[in-house]
């Protein structure tokens, strides 16, 4: 079911074709969700109930946009009452963490006067897309909320597909925790639209996070520009570097738990045991037969799982960063040395009690992760993806007749006269 890997040629042709499979905006699938963006620019609510009859068969009218607050509360109210407890205590955790991310304005005094700083500001609404179906999860609700909270965003706008909180009432009783009451029941690439541009009933917002099927994605990406984003979302990925030292089991439900996301998840262990790699492929298919997602689990690691049989740890450090994660789990003798050597992960889970199901749940930092590499190069989100930072500057005259001749300099090597004439016109203030 899953391949274990000893040849470098073939493990680097598997990484190749794990990588290739990020979250691929077709042309095709761009010209579409254009069309409908450019729909919803136009017509307003009228083009978002003509989608919302036409992808999800549900008739509205302009009033019925908005979810009413007994809809939620009577959704709210068939959680179970444990499911709650865990939800505010996941509240309160993930709270904290992000409380440590908070920035704070400054300013420094430089020579003659000057003065440069930084002022720190919320943006002011924040667009939040949960999904419907089987993608709907009350967790990613609270990892986009809280830090928006904390940082201080005034307004939170959700939009979600017609049945969601009828099918996921837990997702209902999230919002309800997290006291956001503005919601909307539009879904897909339209409600990206609405949120982006705003029509009669939804207003425009400055930022949209959440995650989204490839449509959404697509949506995103297209808007990207009239409004902030947080990321175009692949899919979901956990890499294992592990020795002998590490428990088969342990290993096996973890690249499971990762692998049942979707066909497409990615599962990947790097050992540098020969014997641990072939316990754990025998307890993959041990424990895939008692799982309920069992098709799709198979299918994601027949397409994109593997076992790599490594030299050493240093060598699975090198084979990680090419991966660069979203998730990566370290069960070694030498975690932290292991860990000092990856520069490219989404999180990092130390050691065998560490599961990556604690981070999507209940641990505190954020599960909102860089996924198909771009762990290279981003960050989770946090508290700093809904803040604003506005330099300031205040010149002297002293310090500006001493500096522009430099600047006027600068600005004539640009061909930018009117730039130059700008500073040089003040040395002739009298």
């Amino acid at each position: 079911m899953i391949e274990i890997i000893r040849d470098r040629a073939k493990r680097d042709e598997r990484i190749e074709h794990i990588g290739a499979r990020s979250a691929a905006l077709s042309a095709d699938l761009l010209r579409k969700v254009s069309a409908i963006i450019e729909d919803v620019r136009s017509r307003g609510d009228e083009a978002l109930i003509e989608y919302t009859e036409k992808f999800d068969g549900v008739r509205l009218e302009p009033e019925n946009l908005r979810v009413d607050e007994e809809t939620l509360h009577s959704s709210a109210e068939r959680v179970d009452v444990h499911v709650i407890e865990a939800l505010r205590e996941s509240i309160r955790r993930v709270r904290e963490f992000h409380e440590h991310e908070i920035e704070k304005s400054w300013e420094v005094d430089g020579e003659r006067d000057v003065r440069m700083g930084q002022r720190i500001t919320p943006i002011e609404r924040a667009g939040l897309y949960v999904p419907g179906g089987t993608a709907s999860y009350p967790s990613s609700v609270v990892m986009n909320v809280v830090p928006a909270r904390v940082a201080g965003v005034e307004r939170i706008v959700i939009t979600t597909p017609p049945r969601t909180l009828g099918e996921t009432p837990a997702v209902a009783a999230a919002l309800l925790e997290l006291k956001v009451t503005e919601i909307y029941q539009v879904g897909g690439a339209q409600a990206i639209a609405a949120l982006a541009f705003g029509t009669e009933t939804i207003p425009r917002v400055d930022k949209i996070t959440g995650p989204g099927n490839k449509y959404v994605a697509a949506a995103k990406k297209l808007v990207f520009g009239a409004v902030g984003i947080d990321s175009i979302a692949g899919p979901s990925e956990v890499v294992i570097i592990a020795d002998a030292t590490a428990r088969p089991d342990f290993l096996a439900a973890d690249l499971l738990a990762q692998a049942e996301h979707d066909e497409d998840a990615s599962a990947v262990l790097i050992t540098t045991s020969d014997t641990l790699a072939e316990a754990v492929s025998v307890e993959v298919e041990r424990q895939t037969q008692n799982l309920p997602r069992a098709q799709i689990i198979e299918r994601s690691l027949q397409n994109y799982g593997a076992i790599f049989v490594v030299e050493d740890l240093e060598e699975a450090c090198e084979v990680a960063n090419r991966l660069a994660p979203e998730h990566l789990e370290i069960m070694t003798r030498e975690d932290d040395l292991v860990a000092s050597r990856v520069r490219n992960a989404g999180a990092i889970f130390f050691g065998a009690h560490t599961p990556e199901a604690v981070g999507d749940y209940f641990a505190g930092p954020n599960h909102v992760l860089p996924t198909s590499g771009a762990a290279r190069f981003s960050s989770a989100l946090g508290v700093y993806d809904f803040l604003k930072r506005t330099t300031l500057l205040r010149y002297s005259r002293e310090e500006l007749r001493q500096t522009a001749g430099m600047i006027a300099a600068l600005a004539q090597s640009e061909g930018l006269d009117a730039h130059a004439r700008s500073i040089l016109i003040r040395q002739e203030e009298k």
